[in-house]
């Protein structure tokens, strides 16, 4: 008798890079292969049971076939609910001042006034970025920036003011929960009476970074607990309830663990839940090439390859029913990472082109600052998968089902090296 023996598990296919392949295996022929405990787990995730926080737990123990099993369920319940559509948008970030006295640890971005890094726009500069991203296609742009000293929090509403003076069209996608509670708290109002005026002057939604770890002593490790959990579950439950819808990220691979990371996907589901607000799911891998925890022995070098995969999955499972979009971070996860989560581990969205980025590549990720339209339909197209653009709030604006998008140019010269990224993942897995 040749062949495999019932119940031993086959050798995985790998592709060139040493990454698992999927896409030739059933989830059923997986789960016959895996722990009887995580086969139950996902079994009864695909009858519709909710994952329970322990539950979750024992699947970020996963190795070997039972991680396949997780990456494979999570893929079909994207099936489910995304189909074979993977989406981005067309963006630019305009991250205004570097100026911050924040003392985040983690945080290479950040500079004193009188370092010749230091930098402030102006508000026509502002403006001037956002016209030239609409040119460029763009329908978002994505405003953020250090807690400068001397801001007065009117300025928040400034920017707002120039940018729809001259671009009326653009979404503005904007401020931070830490922003916005810096930003109120320089005026002397309350956070929601300083949303409702952002509003007011055409905030559109809200990005739910500075979340880092929803865990007090994790928080007060990375931050000094400067914005508290929850501050920034009051801030983003009052954004969603004037109607400012907003994303949800979690900073992951510094100082944590998997147990941190189920405690921060319960407490976004619990949102959720009670608001609806969030558009999508952001997992930020840590960047830890110049971040200043990791220089000073504190934290790890980021997040394994496998931890990677465990994060976007389980939160897709985790998250089923309740926020329907998984984004990869291609900045922090790099374009041939990214497409192989896309690929086989849940997520649907491959996030904005961007054209300007500024915070990873401070803390030291080499893969650039823009993906253009076309290579980002060329990516997706190299996984198997349908290119789609789309708005903040997940709208879709065009399908290329037979067409592409104009061929332009990155705003920023790339390295060669980036150029060497970018053409290596257009042939798939």
């Amino acid at each position: 008798m040749t062949g495999r023996m019932k119940g031993t598990p086959r050798s995985p296919r790998m592709d060139e890079s040493g990454v698992t392949v999927l896409a030739d295996r059933t989830l059923e022929s997986l789960l016959s292969e895996a722990r009887p405990d995580i086969a139950g787990i996902l079994d009864g995730v695909m009858t519709g049971r909710e994952l329970s926080p322990p539950d979750a737990l024992t699947l970020f123990g996963a190795e070997g076939p039972d991680l396949q099993a997780v990456l494979k369920t999570a893929d079909e319940l994207r099936r489910a609910k995304n189909g074979d559509v993977v989406t981005f948008v067309i963006v630019r970030n305009i991250n205004f001042t570097n100026i911050c006295y924040t003392g985040c640890k983690f945080c290479g971005f950040a500079k004193r006034k009188d370092d010749p890094e230091a930098e402030f726009l102006t508000l026509d500069e502002i403006a001037r970025r956002a016209e030239e991203a609409r040119q460029r296609g763009a329908t978002e742009v994505c405003i953020q920036g250090g807690l400068f000293p001397n801001i007065a929090g009117t300025y928040y509403r400034d920017i707002l003011t120039a940018i729809k003076t001259r671009v009326p069209d653009i979404h503005i996608h904007a401020f931070s929960p830490f922003e916005i509670k810096y930003g109120s708290e320089r005026m002397g109002i309350p956070a929601r009476e300083f949303l409702i005026m952002l509003k007011d002057h055409g905030l559109g939604t809200i990005p739910g970074t500075a979340a880092e770890i929803l865990d007090v002593e994790i928080r007060q490790q990375l931050t000094r607990n400067k914005l508290t959990a929850e501050e920034w579950i009051s801030i983003v439950k009052t954004a969603h309830g004037l109607g400012i819808r907003s994303t949800s990220t979690m900073m992951y691979g510094h100082i944590d663990g998997p147990e941190h990371w189920v405690g921060h996907l319960n407490t976004l589901r619990e949102i959720q839940k009670e608001t609806g607000g969030f558009t999508e799911f952001v997992p930020l891998g840590f960047i830890h090439w110049d971040a200043p925890l990791y220089y000073a022995g504190g934290a790890r070098p980021g997040p394994t390859r496998d931890e990677n995969l465990k994060v976007h999955a389980i939160a897709r499972i985790f998250l089923n029913g309740w926020i329907d979009n998984v984004q990869v971070s291609w900045v922090k996860l790099g374009p041939r990472l990214a497409q192989y989560v896309l690929k086989n581990g849940g997520a649907n969205d491959f996030g904005g082109t961007l054209m300007n980025e500024t915070i990873s590549r401070s803390a030291g990720a080499p893969h650039g600052e823009e993906v253009t339209p076309l290579e980002m339909c060329r990516m997706i197209r190299a996984i198997g998968r349908t290119p789609a653009r789309r708005n903040t709030l997940y709208d879709i604006l065009e399908r290329y089902d037979d067409h592409d998008p104009p061929d332009i140019p990155p705003l920023v010269p790339r390295t060669p090296d980036q150029e060497r990224q970018l053409a290596a993942v257009n042939n798939g897995f």
